[in-house]
Formats: structure tokens, C-alpha cells, sequence
């Protein structure tokens, strides 16, 4: 296992909880970025003088950002300290986010967005390690899901107050708010946040993770079963507004259901995958599963597809259990595979949009993406499946009880 940090002196409760509250912040202002745009996306096509799909690709380019962004940062910095690390991420989604919010046109904006991203998987990675590291092993999944909380508060009050600010002086003030976060986040990490020595390990220990059938198999349950949540989500503002009938000023609402359910839903991921992170990822499909496609036949009336929204957010449980059995199956290679758990979620992204897509270019319907997410959930069953029956064959060098529990 890798080195883990190891203060010079025990923190107290106080101080570990404001690291964990510093933490969460920046998780705060990536959850913005990642999903306020996507809920903005109709006034920004409009600042942009360009169409909606075409502006839609800012989606695909801040995927983009993670996906590549994840290993490569965690691989060139392997031996630079976290709290080092954390506070590097965040000067640079700050930076990132400032020319986002002075964008005069299209392809700045892309270029943005794309960087944007790159700081995302490997901060949310570090945070965890280091949220991991400063609780006991049993409190693990409810440590990390106190770091992701940022991530869920994003939409229960972070997209929310983004839209509204979108409507009332425009969608850079959004991109300017994400800075102020990561800003805030940077001094946070400063001053509560131990420090630690550089890390232990190597490039090659780093790369020794692609070598890993259990880390793919791991990740492509994220990147194929939870495709279905971001093709609804992509599509949520027309939905809202065409199929549901609803105003510009009720969104905000609606998107804080969501945010609700994905707060309660991590809070409760994390208990459980302290008791089984298998167990509990199996269970968050099977719930997906039935919740998403129940949108579609919700979603024409304000008051059910209220309730499914907020069940939809639940789905997010899956994030403390995922995050656990990659740290249990990683061997030394920690950092760089809870890194590439966030370009995971961003694979999940692109195949959830593009399928959402190819939905309503077919002339199903918006809503109709409900579907989509049994089809997504199914698959993803299918490679947790795989993995748990590879894990439990003889010689297989990655088992540990733990991950299979």
C-alpha cells in the first residue's frame, strides 16, 4: 500500500474536521463547474451567438480535461506532497475559471473548459486519500463521503444559486464564483490540511495500475453503469421546461431536489461501504436501474418528477463504495486509481450524452432518456459480475476481503 500521511502530532477533531470542511469546498467548486453548465447551457449558447449542440461540446471538452487530466497529473507529481498537491489543483481551476468567465468566443471557452477539468480527478483522488488517512480503516467510505459532500452540495445549493445568478447578471458570474471557491479552497488546504512528506511513490509503481484487471473492471462498472444519470442530467433543462412545463424560476428548485437526493445518498454510500463496497455498488445499480426510466413516465407532471429527481440524486451513494474498492484493489498505486475513479464518472458523461443524443435525434422524446439508464446499469452489473468472479478465481494476486465483501 502506498505511504499514507502521517502528522507529526494527532490532529484534533476540530482540525480534522475543518481539513475535511477544506476539502469539501473544492469539491465544491468542481461540482459546480462539472454540472452548472449544463444547466446554463441554453444561456450560454445565446452569449456565445452559437448553437445549442455546438455549444453542448464545452460538456464533452471539460470530460475531456478529466480524462486526461487524472493520470497525467498523478504520474508527473507522484513525489510531490498532497496538501502541496491540493493547493496546486485549485490555483489552477481558479486560473482555469477566470478566463472561462471572460471568454469572448466558442473555441476560448472549449479551450477552457478543457482545462478546467484537468485538476478535477486527481483532486478529488488526493482528497480522499488524504480524508482516508486521517480517520481510522473501518470509517474509511464515511470519511470519503464527508470530502464528496462538496460534490453533491454543489447540487443542492451550487447549481441552484448558479442558474439564478445565470438569470439575473449572466452565465460568467458562474465561472467567476467557481474561482472565488477554489480560491477559498486553496487556503483552507494551507492552513488545516497536515502537511506530509513527499510521496513514496515511483513512476513505474504508478503506472503498475494499468497492469490491473481489477482497477478496469472496477472503473468500466463507473464508466458504463452510471452513463444513464448524465444522459438525463444533460438533457434536464429542456426536459424540465418542454415535457414538465415548467418556468425559468422553478428550475433552481427542481435542480436542489437533485442535490438533496445526491447529499442523502453519499451520506448513506458511505455507511454502507463501510459494511461492503460490492454489496453496496451492486445495490446503487439495481436502483438506478428502476429509478431512471421511472422519469420518463414522471417527468410530464411538476409533482412526480419532483420525487424522481430526488431519487434520481440518490444514485450518487455509489461514489464512497467505488472509491473503496479501488483503494482495495490498487496495491501501490493509490493515487493514480482514485485519480482515474473522476475520468471514470467523465467516461460515464460522454457515454450517457452521446446516447441521450442518439435518443433525441431518433425523435424519441427528451424524456424518453429514462431508458437509457436501465440499459447503462444493466452493463454495469454485468462488469461488477465479472470482476467479483475474476477476483475469486485461484492465483488471482488482487483479492482482498475487503473488495469482495
Amino acid at each position: 500500500m502506498e505511504q499514507q500521511i502521517h502528522p507529526q502530532a494527532p490532529l484534533s477533531p476540530a482540525r480534522r474536521g475543518m481539513a475535511e470542511l477544506s476539502l469539501a469546498v473544492g469539491g465544491l467548486a468542481l461540482g459546480i463547474g462539472e454540472f452548472a453548465p449544463m444547466t446554463t447551457l441554453p444561456d450560454i449558447a445565446q452569449g456565445m451567438g452559437a448553437s445549442l449542440p455546438a455549444t453542448g461540446h464545452m460538456i464533452s471538452a471539460y470530460a475531456l480535461g478529466v480524462v486526461v487530466g487524472a493520470p497525467l497529473i498523478t504520474i508527473l507529481c507522484a513525489k510531490v506532497p498532497r496538501r502541496a498537491m491540493l493547493i496546486g489543483l485549485m490555483l489552477a481551476l481558479a486560473l482555469a475559471n477566470v478566463v472561462s468567465s471572460v471568454a469572448c468566443n466558442l473555441p476560448t471557452l472549449l479551450i477552457a473548459r478543457f482545462l478546467s477539468g484537468f485538476p478535477h480527478g486527481a483532486y478529488f483522488g488526493i482528497a480522499a486519500l488524504v480524508a482516508a488517512s486521517l480517520t481510522t480503516a473501518e470509517r474509511r467510505g464515511r470519511a470519503v463521503a464527508r470530502v464528496m459532500l462538496g460534490l453533491t452540495v454543489a447540487n443542492v445549493f451550487g447549481v441552484p444559486i448558479t442558474t439564478a445568478l445565470s438569470n439575473l447578471v449572466g452565465w460568467r458570474a458562474s465561472f467567476a464564483l467557481i474561482a472565488c471557491l477554489a480560491a477559498s479552497t486553496t487556503i483552507g488546504c494551507a492552513l488545516f490540511v497536515p502537511r506530509s512528506p513527499g510521496g513514496s511513490a515511483t513512476l513505474r509503481g504508478e503506472l503498475s495500475v494499468f497492469g490491473r484487471l481489477q482497477v478496469w473492471l472496477t472503473l468500466a462498472v463507473v464508466g458504463v453503469g452510471f452513463g444513464g444519470l448524465f444522459a438525463l442530467y444533460t438533457y434536464i433543462t429542456p426536459t424540465l421546461t418542454q415535457i414538465t412545463g415548467l418556468s425559468q424560476s422553478a428550475l433552481p428548485f427542481y435542480f436542489g431536489l437533485l442535490g438533496v437526493g445526491m447529499t442523502v445518498g453519499s451520506l448513506v454510500g458511505g455507511w454502507l461501504a463501510d459494511k461492503s463496497p460490492t454489496k453496496t455498488i451492486l445495490g446503487v445499480l439495481a436502483w438506478n436501474a428502476t429509478v431512471l426510466p421511472l422519469f420518463s413516465l414522471s417527468a410530464h407532471h411538476p409533482v412526480t418528477a419532483a420525487i424522481n429527481l430526488l431519487a434520481m440524486g440518490a444514485g450518487i451513494a455509489v461514489v464512497p463504495a467505488i472509491q473503496t474498492r479501488l483503494m482495495d484493489v490498487a496495491g501501490d498505486a493509490q493515487t493514480i486509481a482514485a485519480s482515474l475513479l473522476h475520468a471514470a464518472f467523465n467516461v460515464a458523461n460522454a457515454i450517457g450524452a452521446w446516447a441521450g443524443g442518439v435518443v433525441v435525434s431518433a425523435g424519441l422524446g427528451l424524456e424518453a432518456n429514462g431508458f437509457v439508464g436501465t440499459f447503462l446499469a444493466a452493463g454495469g452489473a454485468i462488469m461488477l459480475g465479472i470482476a467479483v468472479a475474476q477476483q475469486q478465481t485461484p492465483h488471482c494476486n488482487v483479492a482482498t476481503e475487503s473488495a469482495t465483501s
